[in-house]
């Protein structure tokens, strides 16, 4: 068989029984890079992926977008290949590059065919890449042209108006308020020697997280962990975040735009993923917003007064705590209707907590669809270089089910009411009723 029909025969294989979790193997290797390992032979494939603390939230006030560019460019242009080179040398042997970037970290991503010649092939460019990556000058003129493009754009849109708002009234000055992408006028300074300065201080084998999942054995899975990590810059790591004040000032801004509907926004720092208070809150969020169209918000936003086809709320867990968020779009007529009736199903959550009711099909609800989270090698590959980066404990998918099938009433009306302040949110409404756009 060719190797792309191979390779789309092997994409549409599952991992592991569904209701298995997987085991996971855990070592330090020699470069100092923490390593999470899964080996399964089910189907010819390897997964692998390197986590960085090199987020946005490591950009300075004033060159905001060199992390993201930085990670960008990564895989156009690497030592002994041109852009061209990457991109070829991974369609030859039907591999696929992928990768992730937040405000706590930058990730690379592989999946190729477990056959020694494609893997040895992928990993060699994926190993070039993250390693020793060129940042060419040509390259990053043309890429800060299309970034530069978009973050215009984002400004014309009411929901990244909105979002860039919110973040800015949750964080300040912290790093967590750092635009993702960057600003127009701080990319347009970027150069290529900020890129390499960054890459040099940030990607550090002792900080990198290597997830490794599927058809090799351990001593292979130990010989990749080491290829990728020993020749990326040595040094210490960089200095930690400053904490998030958690408790910030009630605020509201109302930002005309000529939108048809009213984008609102509420929200406060929320928590960390390896939070205490993890599992109430998850839990609860589900009853509260998170859960589609049986959660409390939709229920009371739209299935009762039809003020938004959809209105949720999530927390975002990272490092630091992550925003708490609760959205909407409605028609500006509605806007402060829609906002005071967000608010008061907020208060009487936060007040009275779910019901046992509630609660009951919650957990149902998210224990029935958990092996749906394991079931591809994709999705546990995910959740290693989740596990690995944070901190979290290596039985934490043999302990998820059991942890929120422990979550009562009363856990979580004590942790909203404890980390949620109705009284202390930010709030921002892009299409606001009686604002005119300029």
């Amino acid at each position: 068989m060719p190797i792309k029909s191979l390779l789309l025969a092997a994409l549409c294989c599952v991992a592991t029984a569904a209701s298995a979790t997987p085991n996971i193997q855990h070592w330090q290797s020699t470069s100092g890079a923490k390593v999470l390992f899964v080996e399964n032979h089910d189907i010819p494939m390897l997964d692998v992926s390197v986590s960085i603390p090199a987020g946005s939230s490591f950009d300075s006030a004033d060159k905001s977008g060199v992390a993201g560019l930085t990670h960008h460019l990564l895989d156009l242009g690497a030592e002994g290949l041109s852009e061209d080179d990457i991109a070829r040398g991974m369609a030859d042997i039907g591999a696929q590059f992928g990768g992730g970037f937040d405000p706590d970290r930058a990730s690379v991503s592989l999946r190729t065919l477990s056959s020694s010649a494609e893997r040895d092939q992928a990993l060699d460019i994926m190993a070039r890449v993250l390693q020793h990556p060129l940042f060419p000058e040509e390259i990053l003129a043309r890429e800060k042209v299309r970034l530069i493009a978009s973050l215009k754009e984002d400004e014309t849109k009411p929901e990244s108006i909105a979002d860039k708002a919110f973040q800015k009234a949750l964080y300040g000055t912290h790093p967590y308020g750092f635009p993702v992408s960057g600003e127009v006028a701080s990319v347009e300074k970027i150069t290529a020697q900020d890129l390499r300065a960054f890459h040099a201080a940030h990607y550090r084998a002792s900080t990198a997280v290597v997830a490794i999942m599927g058809d090799v054995s351990r001593s292979q899975a130990e010989v990749i962990a080491q290829q990728l990590t020993e020749k990326l810059p040595a040094g210490d790591a960089p200095a930690a975040l400053p904490s998030v004040t958690m408790r910030i000032s009630a605020s509201e801004q109302r930002i005309a735009h000529p939108a048809s509907q009213s984008h609102i926004l509420i929200g406060a720092p929320g928590m960390s993923r390896n939070d205490p208070d993890y599992f109430p809150l998850y839990v609860g969020n589900h009853i509260l917003g998170g859960g589609g169209f049986v959660s409390r918000l939709m229920n009371e936003v739209r299935e009762k007064r039809g003020m938004a086809y959809s209105v949720y709320s999530y927390f975002m867990p990272l490092k630091q705590p992550g925003a708490f968020q609760i959205g909407l779009q409605t028609k500006k007529e509605q806007a402060d209707e829609a906002l005071q009736l967000v608010r008061d199903t907020l208060a009487k959550f936060i007040a009275n907590g779910p019901t046992e009711k509630e609660l009951i099909a919650a957990r149902q609800n998210i224990v029935g669809g958990f092996p749906l989270r394991i079931d591809s090698n994709r999705k546990i590959i995910d959740y290693l270089s989740i596990i690995g980066f944070h901190d979290l404990p290596l039985t934490y998918l043999d302990d998820f089910t059991r942890k929120v099938e422990q979550v009562s009433v009363a856990q979580i009306r004590d942790a909203f009411a404890r980390r949620i302040d109705p009284q202390a949110m930010a709030t921002v409404i892009v299409g606001a009723p009686g604002e005119t756009a300029k």
